[in-house]
């Protein structure tokens, strides 16, 4: 006779996990379901986005020229210490020929000095410790003598000097590669931001910043800033005639500017030298700490790094390159972090 046997019942401690997982099943599901999906960022949001990276740009955008200019001039400095050695290593060789020709005068005629034949088989950096000099030389050679170790001496030392400056180059050099490869990238990095936009969006933007340009390519009422210089006033005439040019990272005119290029470019036409980046140029000169107390030509520093320069163009405006993707234009001063004025 077949046995009966009851189903086996789940036992409670089961039945409680299980329910208890279903619920959670449910509860994630429904929080899926009435979660809000991820919120696009606004055009605004990109553009305070694009502004800062644009910002972090130019900041190594100035010590890529710093580093770019120091190449430049390691490179003069080499280039003049081995025409140095070069014209040294001449000059040597003709004390030696001039000694050399005395010694083979005296072979031919059968009495070579005892001291040129030490001199001939020795190094002459320690001849004159080796010889009499009173007794064997003559005052002309011990003074033919002297010159060549002088000369030698001079030699090691400027070798030893240019040596050292091929190391600064190289080290220069990957300094100047790591700060254009950090500008590219900051520089990608808003491009991918502005590419994230819709095209209602990038053409509303790309708009405003064809106004900004062109409402600030005008020339401004100077009010009542006194006139800078003549020189610092032909600097600034010549920056004025740059308005409308692009900004390109790196560029020192003529056609394009970054913030530093345009100063140093302008300054030079007015036949005055200063140095290539903001920060160097903001020790060009005597501070001028009161806005009201700029004159037209006067530079003007901003940010607390100092990594940007325009011109004070008087009634508060300032004419500068402002960064990538705008032109040379007028703006307000009180658009960027004012730090001091600079009087070349």
């Amino acid at each position: 006779m077949a046995s009966h046997r009851r189903p086996k019942q789940p036992s409670r401690a089961r039945v409680t996990v299980l329910t208890t997982a279903a619920a959670a099943a449910v509860a994630f599901s429904a929080q899926a379901a009435n979660a809000a999906p991820s919120e696009k960022p606004t055009k605004d949001e990109v553009k305070a986005k694009v502004d800062k990276l644009y910002e972090q740009a130019e900041q190594a955008t100035e010590k890529y020229n710093g580093a770019k200019e120091k190449q430049e001039k390691l490179q003069k400095e080499i280039s003049t210490i081995q025409d140095n050695v070069a014209r040294g290593q001449e000059e040597l060789n003709e004390l030696r020929d001039s000694i050399g020709m005395a010694a083979a005068a005296q072979y031919r005629t059968g009495t070579i000095d005892s001291s040129l034949q030490l001199f001939l088989s020795s190094n002459p950096d320690d001849y004159l410790d080796k010889a009499s000099t009173a007794d064997q030389l003559s005052a002309q050679q011990v003074e033919a003598l002297k010159k060549i170790q002088e000369k030698q001496r001079e030699l090691a030392q400027e070798r030893s000097e240019a040596s050292e400056k091929l190391k600064d180059l190289a080290s220069t050099r990957t300094e100047l590669g790591k700060k254009k490869q950090e500008v590219q990238g900051k520089l990608a990095e808003t491009q991918k931001l502005l590419n994230s936009l819709t095209a209602a969006e990038k053409a509303a933007l790309a708009a405003e910043q064809d106004r900004a340009n062109r409402s600030s390519s005008s020339r401004v009422d100077l009010g009542d800033a006194p006139a800078g210089s003549s020189r610092a006033m032909a600097a600034f005439q010549a920056a004025q005639s740059k308005i409308g040019s692009p900004y390109v990272y790196g560029a020192s005119g003529p056609s394009s500017f970054d913030c530093s290029g345009l100063t140093s470019w302008a300054y030079a036409q007015a036949g005055v030298s200063i140095p290539r980046t903001s920060q160097a140029q903001a020790n060009a000169g005597t501070r001028i700490y009161s806005q009201s107390d700029l004159r037209v030509g006067d530079l003007v520093i901003f940010y607390g790094d100092l990594h940007h320069v325009g011109f004070y163009a008087g009634n508060g405006q300032v004419l500068h390159a402002p960064r990538t993707g705008t032109t040379v234009r007028y703006e307000s001063i009180n658009n960027m972090p004012f730090q001091f004025g600079v009087r070349i």
